[in-house]
């Protein structure tokens, strides 16, 4: 294993613990918003209770995507110098952008959504909660831009540095961030975000049903889930179908890899749509194919004879990893389809009047509770490997993009201690956030009056520091 090999599988690492965090709190801040705008509405104090209890899960996870977020910045200098010295007139920016405008709002917001009930006015704390809601989609769209800049680049212009390096430099900023895939890539992140704070939030309604633990809150956790549901995942469906002509067009080896296609297929018979396969690099073909005829030609070109370019129309330097691009994106769609049939079974259920006695339904939630990040992290594969040999796609190759005379020893043992230190810190985490969720929501005791001289907590873990009593029932 080479150095170059080495820090993609540890940027991969490092961004695959990154990504779960801030996409699981894009959506769990506006469930907050949500719940306190229902308390707010109908004095209902479970709604209340319901704000507190999630916030505290919130609060943690909000910390470790902070944690995990830093570390990841740190390895562009140290890692990819080349990119950061050749694309950071770009990419610097647009994550400066993020600070500005995400970072800052969070921050002013963040601590009064946190820390501030009983000491500012409702409405205000309602609007610091919304806002915290709003940065999290700020921050959303400014790494969405320059990641979806990196795929499919527009709006620069190449110079010669002294050194005689290339240099992006813009030309447009409005077609930088604008770029070909930035909407469909936008929509689709956040859609997946919501889908997967949403099952979060089912499971664990669903958990506490078929336990027999706070009935009430379960109810209205799993049936406001179930209606957000309904709502997001057809429409991912419809997203993810634009986002795939998308890549179609400006990056058809992508879904060549996608689908394990390597020949043209013979004039006017389409192709197929493989539902199972083994993808064979070696030899250039799929062996155990399972496959639909035509469905492929219908779902990616929505003609009955459409043809895509086939992977073996570029040479084997210029073609991405099949196998993991090919099992990651039927794992997404794999997990998709089995949301999409459990909100119909909840639907049906519900439509029945037997949502919450039906335990097939029940169950299904609770085992799908962590479906969303899988799907996620199999999505994020997808793109990532996907633009392989590339990382700026067309323009600099990964393996120019890398920090020079590295040794691959100092690399392994660097990927070495972050593995063991995510260990120890994400198990702690997870952890913890396991055993809030078991111990569940509990009737709020408003926060005493600060007398002179004490402090209000200044830290996001703050808002969840309490004990957690153990017990032996899993969520």
């Amino acid at each position: 294993m080479d150095a170059l090999l080495l820090w993609r599988i540890q940027f991969g690492f490092v961004i695959s613990f990154h990504i779960l965090f801030p996409a699981f709190t894009i959506g769990l801040a506006s469930w907050l918003a949500f719940v306190e705008w229902r308390w707010l509405r109908t004095r209902d104090t479970l709604w209340r209770d319901l704000f507190f209890f999630w916030t505290k899960i919130f609060a943690v996870s909000f910390g470790m995507g902070v944690v995990s977020g830093i570390v990841m910045s740190f390895q562009f200098g140290t890692n990819w110098a080349t990119l950061s010295e050749q694309a950071g007139s770009i990419l610097g920016p647009l994550l400066s952008y993020e600070v500005l405008t995400a970072f800052f709002l969070e921050a002013t917001f963040l601590g009064v959504m946190l820390f501030g009930w009983g000491r500012v006015s409702e409405k205000m704390h309602f609007l610091a909660t919304c806002m915290v809601a709003l940065g999290t989609l700020f921050s959303t769209f400014w790494i969405i831009s320059a990641n979806s800049w990196m795929q499919t680049p527009a709006g620069y212009q190449i110079v010669t540095g002294a050194d005689g390096m290339r240099i992006f430099e813009p030309a447009s900023w409005w077609a930088i961030i604008f770029n070909p895939s930035f909407p469909y890539r936008l929509t689709h992140m956040v859609l997946a975000a919501f889908i997967t704070t949403c099952f979060v939030i089912g499971g664990v309604g669903a958990s506490y049903l078929l336990r027999g633990v706070h009935i009430e809150a379960g109810r209205r956790m799993l049936k406001a889930a179930m209606i957000f549901a309904a709502i997001t995942v057809p429409t991912q469906v419809l997203v993810g179908d634009q986002h795939g002509l998308n890549a179609l067009k400006h990056q058809p080896i992508k879904v060549a890899a996608m689908e394990g296609h390597w020949e043209h297929m013979p004039k006017g018979e389409g192709v197929p749509l493989v539902l199972f396969a083994v993808p064979n690099e070696g030899a250039e073909r799929k062996d155990f194919e399972i496959a639909l005829p035509r469905l492929g030609s219908v779902i990616l070109t929505h003609t009955l004879d459409g043809e895509i370019e086939p992977l073996k129309s570029v040479p084997a330097s210029e073609r991405p990893p099949v196998k993991p691009v090919f099992y990651a994106f039927r794992v997404m769609v794999g997990l998709g389809t089995m949301m999409l049939l459990l909100v119909l079974a909840s639907l049906w259920a519900w439509w029945r009047g037997r949502i919450f006695e039906s335990r097939a339904v029940l169950t299904g939630w609770r085992v799908m509770m962590l479906s969303g990040f899988v799907a996620l992290l199999a999505g994020w594969y997808v793109v990532e490997i996907g633009r392989q040999p590339y990382v700026i796609y067309g323009l600099l190759r990964t393996a120019d993009a890398v920090s020079p005379v590295i040794a691959a020893a100092s690399v392994m043992t660097s990927l070495i201690v972050y593995a063991s230190v995510y260990a120890i810190v994400f198990g702690a985490g997870i952890w913890y956030l396991r055993r809030l969720v078991v111990q569940g929501p509990h009737p709020h005791e408003p926060p005493p009056h600060t007398e002179r001289g004490e402090k209000t907590p200044a830290r996001p873990l703050s808002a969840a520091d309490e004990t957690v009593a153990p017990t032996g029932e899993g969520a």
